[in-house]
């Protein structure tokens, strides 16, 4: 799983959507869907900008779109939700939990430990929700 290019004829958001459901799975359909209610536009603009032009343009496969995504809602220290939404896209484009840990540790360089141990309790919620993992590889 690399990038998503735009097809020929493909909407904003029908790129936005199979970008979000290939990275995000059913996280991002909850997201959008919580949106459903209150803000129906603003899951559309949701799905559109950043999924519709940003993760799906060349230049950074999705593995480093989601290293960088998690650094910065880790660093910004206040986004958990968005950051377990994102720590599981990271495991769907093939991050290992410790790549993820050792992204979220680097920030305690750049944005504090306070930020750093929010993150480190996100990914432990989140790890500890999933199947117990396989030996991964370095």
């Amino acid at each position: 799983m690399t990038q998503h290019h735009q097809s020929a004829g493909e909407s904003r958001l029908e790129r936005g959507q199979r970008a979000l459901a290939d990275i995000d799975g059913q996280a991002g359909e909850k997201v959008v869907a919580a949106l459903a209610d209150i803000a129906p536009d603003f899951a559309t603009y949701l799905i559109e900008f950043p999924f519709g032009d940003i993760y799906s343009r060349p230049g950074l496969d999705l593995r480093a779109r989601e290293i960088a995504t998690i650094a910065a809602l880790t660093a910004l220290g206040n986004a958990a939700p968005q950051l377990k939404v994102h720590i599981e896209a990271g495991l769907n484009v093939g991050l290992s939990r410790d790549e993820i840990t050792e992204v979220i540790m680097q920030m305690a360089v750049y944005a504090g430990f306070p930020a750093a141990l929010n993150g480190l309790f996100a990914a432990k919620e989140v790890f500890a929700g999933l199947p117990p993992r396989k030996e991964e590889g370095k």
